[in-house]
């Protein structure tokens, strides 16, 4: 909410300056054309944004004209304008047993018993089921006992079926066992210390703290580890299709990125290895 205010802000000044106005109203934005969004966006790529922020900038720009058009009661003409191509970069997955080194630290450095064991589930739940921390934060206590497979909820609401392995399974039922709070009904499965919902800021926190101790990339973040278990098990000959589907990802697309981050492993292992690479 703060982005998306400032960035309406930001657009208000700019046009002032850029049409020599001092008052930028509803009816002003109603007007607004393709060639003032490009401006726009030229004098804030120049200020230093990239692309995937410059996207989001103009994103919030439109919402804000439509707005601006609803308050006037008129049909809402937003300007055609393309947005900065994003370059793809590839997700940099973590060895195996630097992800089960990182969630064992984490967990032996937590402040309480329960709290190291909370910290270990989350985690492997990350590496072990291809979780994003909101899906894991989002978990409540009704979903227990865990059985061979879970329901997960992820992006605009779309639920999927992931199978848990045994070992992520015992991981929960260890915190489960050692939390000092009632686990039932709506509440949330992973609590804080105080037994409130747990800030996912502490997950991240925690993992931070690990990797620092352990000497691993700035790169091995929590989403990190989702990117680990869906390259991993694709190099093991997973179908595309069903990591797809245990991803949750809406377009093939978005999973075959994994595919070139497992070509490049391989690449570099030829280049390591053989004598004339």
């Amino acid at each position: 909410m703060r982005a998306y205010t400032a960035t309406a802000h930001r657009f208000t000044d700019f046009l002032g300056r850029y049409r020599g106005e001092e008052v930028i109203n509803a009816e002003a934005l109603t007007k607004v054309n393709a060639a003032d969004l490009r401006a726009f966006l030229a004098d804030r790529r120049a200020g230093g944004l990239g692309a995937a922020s410059a996207a989001r900038v103009l994103s919030g720009v439109r919402a804000f004209l439509k707005y601006a058009a609803e308050q006037q009661g008129v049909p809402a003409q937003i300007p055609r304008t393309r947005a900065p191509k994003r370059p793809r970069t590839l997700p940099r997955p973590a060895a195996p047993d630097d992800t089960m080194g990182l969630a064992e630290n984490a967990a032996d450095a937590a402040s309480a018993p329960w709290i190291g064991a909370r910290d270990l589930a989350i985690l492997l739940l990350l590496y072990g089921a291809g979780l994003r921390v909101a899906e894991a934060m989002s978990l409540t206590a009704d979903i227990l006992p865990i059985g061979a497979t879970l329901r997960v909820t992820g992006k605009r609401s779309k639920t999927r079926m992931v199978p848990i392995v045994p070992a992520v399974r015992e991981a929960i039922d260890d915190y489960v066992s050692r939390c000092p709070y009632p686990l039932r009904g709506a509440v949330p499965l992973f609590v804080g210390a105080r037994g409130g919902p747990l800030n996912p800021d502490l997950v991240r926190r925690s993992v931070a703290g690990a990797r620092r101790r352990l000497g691993l990339p700035d790169t091995l973040t929590p989403h990190a580890l989702r990117h680990s278990f869906a390259t991993h098990i694709l190099a093991r000959g997973a179908d595309l299709r069903a990591l797809q589907e245990l991803l949750g990802h809406a377009s093939l697309s978005s999973t075959q990125i994994y595919t070139a981050v497992d070509a490049a492993r391989l690449l570099d292992v030829y280049r390591h290895a053989h004598p004339r690479a």
